[in-house]
């Protein structure tokens, strides 16, 4: 593992690109068969009350999860930019550090979702009908919310090193396990929505032990100079430089997302239901555009601790043009097939009401994913870089212009405001991380000199 042999600072930056993100737009299309099994399962063996159960968990497991991937981002800008230095020893301490600072704030989490779980959920007006199999699917989930934190910390860490096939096979494994453990649990067993927490609980757990082990032998056979150390308060320190405002942005995004959906709430469980379902489909949309944002900032760590920022220009180039054509393909696919999609997620008694809510919302947000792209590739560059109080301040600008419009304009034009917020924030956020990216102050924040 040496720069020779690295691609991502000495090969061609289109190639480069190419060859990272799409394991990574395929590992996070897998990832979401999680939810996706949950919901298309739950909703036509359980019933719309059930699928709405799973939404109103949803943005609540959220906060949660967002602290496993604002530490995820921190550990991998400072291993990457640890690699594309040369610094392997250095590199495998953090790695090290990462893992035991994530398992211990993962248990401690772990007990406070435990405890407020019901509290949060009657705080957000969940409707009476569904707030019992809510707090049950909640609590399930906190158990094994350890293994989902140390699953997506060591897939990022396997992202920093430049190894995006890794944790895309170790993916697709654990989604195809979730799916099975569904259909088993729910249709054979008759759990419920019980069923569906165990099934996910139970396929995080296998895949956060088998990944840890590929894990540990990886870097066993990684050659080294120099002592590596179980633990490092000093590379913590440079980890938390970007880890905290990762995952202050990351939790801020996710109460904004609690905000978001108490204002859902309002509207009655069969909105909820199919706003639920649009969601899912949105979470899937977005998750190959997401993936070349964190493509972009693996790149820029990669290429400034090998001091040859030069190169991240072309990268950024490179990452616009993939965005713009999965945006494309994306909006073609739902334009087309966007009411049978929607009604998939829905048992055949839901009412007409949950499926038009979820038409609706998906409508709008397909033909903006392009700005979505947009935000994501120019904020990459921002938290490549260690540049992490304007990556946070972007993220901010995008969370509270959208809860600033929701409820300052659902009251005259509806439900309609709650899709329609979303875009214009994400372009917000892009022109305020552009006119970051364009002063090249974010070249003189590098974690690792």
């Amino acid at each position: 593992m040496t720069n020779a042999k690295n691609s991502m600072i000495t090969g061609n930056p289109v190639t480069a690109m190419l060859s990272f993100a799409l394991p990574m737009i395929l590992a996070n299309l897998f990832q979401q068969l999680y939810n996706l099994a949950d919901s298309l399962i739950v909703g036509n063996y359980v019933g719309e009350n059930a699928l709405a159960a799973v939404g109103a968990s949803f943005s609540i497991t959220m906060l949660f999860i967002c602290v496993a991937i604002g530490f995820g981002m921190g550990c991998s800008v400072v291993i990457s930019q640890f690699l594309g230095a040369g610094k392997i020893n250095r590199m495998k301490t953090s790695i090290n550090t990462a893992l035991i600072s994530i398992f211990v704030v993962s248990i401690v989490l772990m007990f406070i979702g435990l405890i407020i779980c019901r509290p949060i959920l009657k705080l957000m007006d969940t409707p009476d009908n569904i707030l019992s199999e809510a707090e049950i699917y909640l609590k399930i989930y906190f158990w094994g919310l350890p293994f989902l934190f140390m699953f997506n910390v060591i897939s990022s860490i396997f992202n920093a090193l430049g190894k995006s096939m890794i944790p895309l096979a170790f993916l697709i494994f654990s989604s195809v396990l979730n799916v099975v453990l569904d259909i088993y649990f729910i249709s054979a067993l008759n759990a419920g929505i019980k069923g569906a927490a165990y099934a996910t609980l139970i396929a995080q757990l296998i895949s956060a032990v088998l990944s840890f082990a590929y894990l540990m032998l990886h870097l066993k056979k990684t050659e080294h100079n120099g002592t590596i150390s179980l633990f490092s308060f000093r590379l913590l320190k440079n980890m938390c430089r970007v880890a905290i405002p990762s995952t202050v942005q990351q939790s801020i995004v996710s109460v904004g997302m609690l905000l978001i959906q108490t204002a859902v709430n309002s509207f009655g469980s069969s909105f909820i239901a199919g706003y639920t379902a649009a969601c899912k489909i949105d979470s899937m949309a977005i998750m190959p555009i997401i993936a070349v944002g964190n493509a972009m900032s693996t790149f820029t760590a990669q290429n400034i601790g090998a001091k040859k920022s030069e190169r991240i220009k072309s990268g950024y180039f490179s990452s616009i043009a993939m965005i713009t054509v999965i945006s494309a393909i994306i909006l073609l696919i739902v334009f087309i097939f966007k009411i049978p999609i929607i009604s998939a997620f829905l048992d055949s008694e839901s009412g007409q009401n949950a499926i038009d809510a979820g038409v609706e919302y998906i409508s709008i947000t397909a033909y903006c994913y392009i700005f979505m792209g947009l935000m994501n590739c120019t904020n990459g560059i921002l938290r490549g870089a260690g540049d992490a109080s304007f990556f946070l301040l972007s993220s901010l600008i995008s969370l509270g212009l959208r809860v600033l419009i929701v409820y300052s304009l659902i009251g005259t034009m509806g439900s309609v405001i709650i899709a329609w917020a979303a875009p214009i924030s994400w372009f917000a956020s892009f022109i305020f991380g552009l006119i970051r990216v364009l002063s090249g102050k974010w070249k003189n924040k590098s974690l690792v000199n």
